[in-house]
């Protein structure tokens, strides 16, 4: 391998991250866009200009930002890492002992080992940039084996990047039950702002995703910087500005996992490891961020390739009552509207005749399901439809026969267990016995019922996530348990698909997702809260891994009543399913809902495959989302209203993502059955792709706009597009 050149810069995708090898630590000099082939100009410009004034009442010499940033740089925000050795050295200073750096065609990879004599502490910091331009960074420290036998306590381990001055506004997530992912906007200010998650796992009102940009950045336009935390339980993200800046950079932004108190000791020969934090930079908005992370997805070696089968899902179409003939019924019905899998949720098991009680025994109910589930997933299987189950693994009732046989194993406190959620704590997973436990009983019906597919859920958070005598944390390890648990059941069940749901969105993170096939976005059906839910949760996800059902009117969940067409086009733009007894529909229902499917099975692999795209139209009223396909010649777009609005027209909208160079073709695709207007009729283009296709120019579907019809609240329509050139 040669030598690695004092400046390093990783490229891909049009983004590049420039890293000088300066003593003692080396330094960022750039993280965003592509600054091209690097020169031996272009580097020593890049190093000339990477040292900022010499401030007043400050340090005397130049400030620098490294790639492990402490005090000993001058450095007054939050350190790469901190911890103490029994109350002692608690001041590190690393030093570079080695690098590794590849560049790829697309992307590459740069290593640095640090090491820290006091502490005895080696660090390797691990820069992997992916042919989709994200950037996935991931540390390993490791207290040396002669080292002092005391044990290291590490209190924190944050990955940091630094941002330019023009990036000036956050965007993150916040949300509870039924409402994931709400986005929240507010200019960088001074200090910090950090996102601490406390629950055990990313939790409803989960950051998310943090991204920075240029003021007033949207969808389509302007600068945007990005971070996700691959990871599963507690979190942490930050971004901080400090006066004197960070380095040449204005500001920084970062994450890792949230360690509570004493979680991390590591004695002589201990390793811990970071969640990859993924980074992200755009110069076309929020949609060209989005698009780096769909195709970080898409091009694992895990992610689902098959057509996604629509599912039907039983929960509320009968809750608990697990009656044969009701679900029989309700499984040939499933058949005639077009279903490809059916899932039995919650309400199986033994003694699970309501939320109360049930949850650790994970054997079919004799009384309930006298001859087993095989009657039902035989009759499953003569249709056609693959069978999926609903479990929750890593929850235990204290009203079951786990919990009188082992209480030991119900996470919580020497002095006592706290209060229930949703009647049920926390199983201790990280204990060898249970995970064994719940490896053998998940095996085993599998295996006995061949399985296609587990509802995998996760119900309440975990408080107290101690264990032992001495109330040991072990929050991270419970964790690092439930994947270990994961691994081992796809390694036995390599077919076998798995959802991660968690009282809805709780467990979305790309720390799950690399050992599930798709995530539940919500436990809310209502197409208008659905609609922004999906289009947020698409800013990391693509569709195909979204799980978007169409509900009854009323929704569960809101209350709110709502037409089968607008339920119908949501729920299209993900990994569509029902969620309804649909044996209650009316014959015009039933032909809708057949209609819908054999709709996404046409459009599957374009809504699939393609890019997704969101226009940015003044206020919420309205929306207009969709999906591009990368070659361009096709797209399809959901232009829908969720509320009232002072405006009467929409004046021109842009269809975001076609090219003004090319002729297309639009149509309204009307299988569905059309929206209710606010309007006596037009506009006149519309009416005509009602009835058949229409050819206009980009220039003005992509430049000039077009005017849209005026839809009455919570209706919405489709439009498909085919380029003709």
């Amino acid at each position: 391998m040669p030598d690695t050149p004092r400046i390093v810069s990783l490229r891909a995708a049009g983004t590049c991250f420039v890293v000088e090898l300066t003593e003692p630590v080396p330094r960022v000099l750039h993280w965003g866009a592509d600054l091209g082939e690097l020169s031996d100009a272009d580097r020593a410009a890049l190093s000339l200009t990477a040292e900022p004034a010499l401030l007043n009442n400050s340090l005397d010499v130049p400030r620098t930002f490294t790639i492990w940033p402490t005090e000993a740089d001058g450095w007054s925000g939050t350190p790469a890492h901190h911890g103490h050795l029994d109350g002692t050295t608690s001041a590190p200073r690393l030093t570079t002992t080695g690098t590794s750096y590849r560049q790829d065609a697309e992307g590459g990879e740069l290593s640095v080992s640090l090491t820290e004599g006091a502490a005895g502490l080696d660090v390797t910091v691990t820069y992997t940039l992916e042919p989709s331009g994200v950037l996935g960074v991931r540390t390993e420290i490791t207290r040396q084996a002669e080292a002092d036998p005391a044990p290291y306590d590490l209190a924190q381990v944050t990955t940091l990047l630094p941002l330019p001055r023009r990036a000036g506004e956050i965007l993150d997530f916040t949300g509870k039950w039924s409402r994931e992912r709400s986005p929240q906007r507010g200019p960088l200010r001074y200090g910090t702002h950090s996102r601490e998650v406390r629950r055990g796992k990313p939790g409803l009102d989960s950051p998310y995703l943090v991204a920075v940009g240029v003021p007033g950045f949207g969808f389509r336009e302007g600068e945007v910087w990005g971070l996700h935390v691959g990871w599963s339980g507690d979190q942490r993200y930050l971004v901080e500005r400090l006066p004197e800046g960070a380095g040449t950079h204005a500001s920084v932004l970062g994450g890792g996992d949230l360690l509570r108190a004493g979680e991390v000791r590591l004695a002589p020969g201990d390793s811990y490891r970071t969640p990859v934090c993924y980074f992200a930079w755009s110069g076309e908005g929020l949609d060209g961020l989005a698009d780096r992370f769909h195709t970080l997805l898409r091009d694992r070696p895990t992610h689902p390739r098959r057509p996604r089968p629509v599912i039907l899902n039983s929960w509320e179409a009968v809750y608990f009552d697990h009656d044969l003939d009701r679900l029989l019924r309700l499984v040939d019905r499933a058949a005639e509207v077009g279903v490809e899998r059916f899932v039995l949720d919650d309400g199986w098991f033994n003694g699970r005749r309501s939320d109360h009680a049930g949850l650790g025994d994970w054997t079919v109910d004799p009384e309930v399901w006298p001859g087993g589930l095989t009657p039902l997933v035989d009759h499953v299987r003569s249709l056609g439809m693959e069978f999926g189950l609903w479990f929750e693994p890593e929850m235990i009732n204290l009203d079951s026969d786990l919990a009188r046989k082992h209480p030991e194993w119900v996470l919580g406190p020497a002095g006592g267990l706290g209060p229930a959620a949703r009647h049920q704590h926390v199983l201790d997973v990280a204990n060898p016995d249970v995970s064994d436990y719940l490896l053998r009983a998940l095996d085993t019906l599998v295996e006995k019922y061949a399985i296609d597919y587990l509802k995998w859920d996760h119900n309440r958070e975990l408080h107290e996530a101690v264990r032992g005598a001495s109330d040991r944390p072990v929050a991270r390890a419970q964790v690092e348990a439930v994947y270990r648990l994961l691994d081992a059941l796809k390694e036995r069940h390599p077919g076998l698909e798995i959802e991660s749901c968690a009282s809805g969105g709780g467990r979305i993170d790309l720390g799950i997702l690399a050992r599930t096939d798709r995530v539940w976005a919500s436990d809310c059906n209502d197409p208008v809260e659905r609609q922004s839910i999906q289009r947020w949760t698409g800013q990391l996800l693509p569709p195909e891994l979204v799980g978007a059902h169409v509900g009854a009117s009323p929704s569960h969940t809101t209350a709110r009543r709502s037409t089968d067409t607008f339920r119908l086009a949501t729920a299209l733009f993900g990994h569509p399913g029902i969620e309804q007894d649909i044996t209650r529909c009316t014959p015009e229902e039933l032909a809708r809902l057949t209609a819908w499917t054999a709709l996404y099975r046409e459009l599957r692999p374009l809504l699939h495959g393609g890019r997704t795209v969101r226009a940015d139209l003044a206020g919420d009223a309205t929306l207009l989302h969709g999906v591009v396909g990368y070659d361009g010649t096709a797209a399809l777009y959901c232009w829908a209203r969720v509320a009232t609005s002072t405006e009467a027209q929409s004046g021109r909208v842009r269809l975001p993502g076609l090219a003004a160079e090319g002729t297309y073709r639009v149509r309204v695709r009307t299988e569905l059955g059309l929206p209710s207007f606010h309007q006596n009729g037009g506009p006149a283009w519309f009416a005509a792709a009602v009835d058949g296709w229409v050819t206009l120019p980009g220039t003005v579907l992509a430049v000039a706009g077009v005017p849209m019809p005026t839809l009455n609240p919570e209706q919405a329509l489709l439009f498909e597009v085919r380029r003709e050139d």
